[in-house]
C-alpha cells in the first residue's frame, strides 16, 4: 500500500473515532438532560396538581371548622366523634364544585400526653406501662428531663456531653418543640431510632406525647398508655373504656359513647375507677387530616387547631412569645409594652391620630373560633406507616406488648427527619 493511501487511511479511521466519540458524549448528555427534564416536569405537574386541588381543601377545612364550632357550642366543647361530628363535610351537605372527592380524618392530639406538662413520675410509670425494666425506664426518663428541664437531678447516672458532638452544642432546658429533636439528645437517640432512622419505640413515644402545650390529656381520645401512666388504671378498666368509646358496649349509666365529665367516668364503672382528675373531658387540640382526591391525583392537608376560647392547647413557642408580648420589665422595673399598641400616655401629643387608628386596628378581633397550631402540606408531611409499627419481640427492653389504641381514626403523626 503506498505512504499517501496508509496515511489517508489512518486519517479516516481517526475522523470516525472522533465522531464515535462525539456521538457517545452527545447520547449521554441527551439521556441526563432527559433525565433531568423529567424530574422537572415531574415536580411542575404536581405543583399545578396541588395549585388546582388545594383551594378544595383549605374549603374543606373551613367547612369542617364551621361543623366543629357548631357541636362545640351546642355541647360545651368537643369530646369525641360519637357526638355526630366524624363526618362534617356530610353534615353540611358539602361537596367540592369541580366534582373531586374530599375525605377528612381526626386524630385527638390532645388525647396524648403534653410534653410541657409531663413531669418525671408520670414519665416513669409510661415507660413502666410500655413494659421497660425499672432501671431502663428511669434511665429514659433522666435523659429527657434533663434536656427539657436544667435544673433537673437525674435519680440514675447520667453524664451527657455534648460539648465534644461535632457541632457542639446545650441542651436547652425547654420542653421539645420537634420530634426530630429526640434524635439530638444522649440515649435517647439510642432508644428510639436506629441507624439515624425511627424506629417502633419512636412511633410508640410519638403516639403517646404531643409538643403542643396543655395541661391534661382528653381521656376521650387518649390511648391505654396514656390510661395506665395518668388514670393508673387496670387492664380490664381500660378495656371497658375503650370499648365505652368506640360504642361497642351499652350501659343504662351512661347514654353517650364518650365522657362528659369526671362525674360520668366514675357513674359508668360501679368500682374504683382510677385518677379520674388527672384527664380532661373535652378536645384542646384536635389534628384535621383533609384530602382531595381527583382520580389519581390527590392533595393532602394536616392541621391541627385548638378552641381559640379559654383551655384550647397553645404551642410552646407561643406561650413563650405571649409572655414578652403581654409585657417585659425592664431594669427600672417598669412594665414596658412590646404587643404594638401605643400606651395611654403617649397617645396626647406625641402619637399622631393615624398612629392611634393603627394601633386599633393592630388589636381588631375577628373572633375566629379556632386557633392553628400547625398546618402542612403535600410533601411536608412525609408517608408514615399505615399504623404503628408493632414493637420488636427481641428487644431487650420490652417485654411483648400491643401496640396502643386511639380511639379517633388511626393516624400516624408526620415526621421531621433528624
Amino acid at each position: 500500500m503506498k505512504p499517501e493511501t496508509m496515511r489517508r487511511s489512518r486519517e479516516d479511521a481517526s475522523i470516525i473515532i472522533l465522531v464515535m466519540v462525539t456521538l457517545l458524549l452527545t447520547a449521554a448528555a441527551l439521556v441526563a438532560f432527559l433525565d433531568k427534564a423529567s424530574n422537572d416536569l415531574l415536580v411542575e405537574a404536581r405543583s399545578a396538581e396541588a395549585a388546582r386541588l388545594r383551594p378544595d381543601a383549605y374549603s374543606g377545612l373551613e367547612v369542617t371548622l364551621a361543623v366543629l364550632e357548631d357541636f362545640r357550642e351546642t355541647d360545651n366543647g368537643l369530646h369525641h366523634p360519637n357526638e355526630g361530628w366524624a363526618d362534617p363535610l356530610g353534615w353540611a351537605g358539602w361537596t367540592p364544585d369541580d366534582g373531586y372527592t374530599v375525605d377528612v380524618a381526626f386524630q385527638d392530639e390532645s388525647g396524648k400526653m403534653s410534653l410541657n406538662h409531663t413531669g418525671a413520675a408520670a414519665m416513669l410509670l409510661l415507660f413502666q406501662a410500655w413494659q421497660m425494666e425499672t432501671n431502663d425506664a428511669q434511665k429514659l426518663t433522666d435523659e429527657l428531663q434533663s434536656w427539657m428541664h436544667l435544673n433537673y437531678t437525674p435519680a440514675t447516672a447520667f453524664n451527657p456531653d455534648y460539648e465534644q458532638s461535632a457541632i457542639p452544642y446545650d441542651p436547652p432546658g425547654r420542653p421539645i418543640r420537634s420530634f426530630s429533636e429526640l434524635a439530638a439528645i444522649d440515649g435517647v437517640r439510642d432508644i428510639l431510632f436506629t441507624d439515624g432512622r425511627p424506629n417502633d419505640l419512636y412511633w410508640r413515644f410519638y403516639n403517646d406525647f404531643s409538643i403542643f402545650n396543655f395541661p391534661r390529656p382528653n381521656i376521650n381520645g387518649a390511648n391505654n398508655d396514656v390510661f395506665a401512666a395518668l388514670g393508673q388504671f387496670n387492664e380490664d378498666q381500660e378495656t371497658k373504656i375503650t370499648a365505652r368509646l368506640s360504642g361497642s358496649i351499652a350501659s343504662s349509666k351512661l347514654v353517650h359513647p364518650w365522657f362528659d365529665n369526671a362525674t360520668d367516668l366514675e357513674t359508668a364503672f360501679s368500682s374504683e375507677v382510677g385518677n379520674s382528675r388527672a384527664f380532661a373531658y373535652t378536645v384542646s387540640a384536635l389534628r384535621i387530616i383533609i384530602t382531595v382526591h381527583d382520580r389519581a391525583a390527590q392533595f393532602r392537608l394536616s392541621a391541627v387547631v385548638s378552641p381559640a376560647a379559654g383551655g384550647g392547647a397553645t404551642t410552646e413557642q407561643a406561650t413563650a412569645t405571649d409572655v414578652k408580648t403581654n409585657a417585659s420589665t425592664s431594669s427600672s422595673g417598669e412594665t414596658v409594652s412590646n404587643a404594638g399598641v401605643i400606651p395611654k400616655a403617649q397617645t396626647s401629643g406625641s402619637a399622631t391620630a393615624a398612629q392611634a387608628n393603627a394601633a386599633t386596628a393592630t388589636n381588631a378581633n375577628i373572633r375566629y373560633p379556632f386557633r392553628i397550631l400547625e398546618i402542612l402540606e403535600n410533601d411536608a408531611i412525609p408517608t408514615p406507616p399505615v399504623s404503628p409499627p408493632p414493637l420488636s419481640e427481641d428487644t431487650s427492653l420490652l417485654g411483648p406488648s400491643s401496640a396502643p389504641v386511639n380511639s379517633f381514626a388511626p393516624y400516624s403523626p408526620p415526621l421531621t427527619p433528624p
